[in-house]
């Protein structure tokens, strides 16, 4: 089991709050986060691309503006969390600087990985970061989003960005090692299971209640994240993070919890292009694009021959032949009025048409869906 992650590809990394932050004293784990950058450099190093989803904010805030007597007010929770986000991407930054590993910065709300438009905007950002060599690292938007303040956690928005990026691993760094048939904490004889192939209510009912600290999870949060990476085509593990190089250590094999998928990340994102969107518009291709598509091609501007319907980019669209027969959906890179500017053209010619430099493609093949 543990091959799988030195097998991984795209690697979504989750980090709680209680191993970033000390408790007491609300101050970031230097040592601890240097190691995890020893390991997320390991990584890299075998041709994986990391993205990292923090924590933490908010608990390193506290204590920088004098909040720590009393459990804070929600307006006090978003001021520290701006504060706070600030120390922890220079926190990151200098721990994977070691490397020469650039950190960026991504503050998401659940709603920018929901909505297709914010989703697509936000994937793109994600995409042209990591093939620029960048680690980005991802917090909720707390200083605005109030919701995931009050409700949210970092479990479920970590499952989200491995969904939203088709990566084949999620890792939930944690304080505990995975999951059991009943609290560990309270019972002895608790049975640890290292691999669950499906997330029965059996399975379910196996969640307690969050620990006591800094963190808003607990075991719910978690079985809410493996449901979303898994239906995404996402295996996801839950791994003890309290010691000093957990990625390391998940890789010799120590022990954890991994949620197994049934499927490849790419064909559950063409699962859900395909049967749960509804189309906003028609692209009429000539003959020459129509054979491009059916040998797995995306579809560029100049193939296209007509534009009908009212679409923002991000929208599913239906793509037909001259004739008017359906040979593809997808999500679509361009407004029908850019697209309908487009058609016709080459793809060097975008920036003349449009004003400004846009992808090459009308539909990228992996927004796409032959029919």
């Amino acid at each position: 089991m543990s091959q799988r992650l030195s097998d991984s590809r795209r690697v979504v990394i989750k980090i709680g709050s209680s191993l970033l932050v000390e408790e007491k004293s609300g101050a970031i784990r230097r040592g601890w986060l240097e190691a995890l950058a020893d390991d997320v450099a390991d990584l890299r190093s075998q041709g994986a691309e990391v993205l990292l989803v923090s924590s933490g904010a908010i608990a390193v805030g506290r204590r920088h503006l004098g909040l720590t007597a009393r459990p804070p007010k929600l307006e006090e929770k978003q001021a520290a969390a701006a504060t706070g986000q600030v120390r922890l991407a220079h926190a990151y930054q200098e721990a994977l600087a070691r490397h020469a590993i650039t950190v960026a910065q991504v503050l998401l709300t659940l709603g920018d990985t929901e909505e297709r438009r914010r989703h697509l905007n936000a994937r793109n950002t994600l995409g042209t970061l990591l093939r620029l060599g960048a680690v980005p690292v991802i917090n909720e938007n707390d200083t605005v989003a109030t919701a995931e303040i009050r409700f949210g956690d970092n479990d479920r928005l970590a499952a989200r960005v491995a969904a939203m990026m088709n990566a084949d691993t999620l890792v939930l760094l944690s304080d505990i090692d995975g999951l059991y048939d009943s609290d560990p904490r309270s019972n002895q004889d608790a049975r640890h299971l290292p691999e669950i192939a499906e997330i029965s209510p059996e399975i379910e009912a196996m969640a307690g209640a969050a620990p006591v600290g800094y963190s808003s999870g607990g075991m719910i949060t978690k079985l809410a994240a493996a449901r979303i990476a898994t239906a995404a085509g996402c295996r996801m593990v839950i791994a003890d993070g309290r010691h000093e190089n957990p990625l390391r250590k998940l890789r010799d094999g120590a022990r954890c919890s991994w949620f197994l998928s049934a499927v490849e990340p790419l064909t559950a994102r063409k699962r859900w292009i395909a049967g749960s969107l509804s189309a906003s518009g028609r692209i009429i291709v000539d003959a020459g694009a129509a054979g491009a598509l059916r040998r797995g091609k995306s579809l560029l501007p100049a193939g296209v021959i007509a534009v009908e319907g009212a679409f923002q980019r991000g929208d599913a669209v239906l793509v037909c032949d001259a004739q008017g027969q359906e040979l593809a959906r997808g999500l679509v890179a361009y407004g029908s009025e850019d697209a309908a500017r487009l058609k016709g053209h080459k793809s060097r010619e975008i920036e003349s048409l449009l004003g400004y430099r846009g992808r090459e493609e009308l539909i990228h093949r992996d927004d796409l869906v032959v029919s």
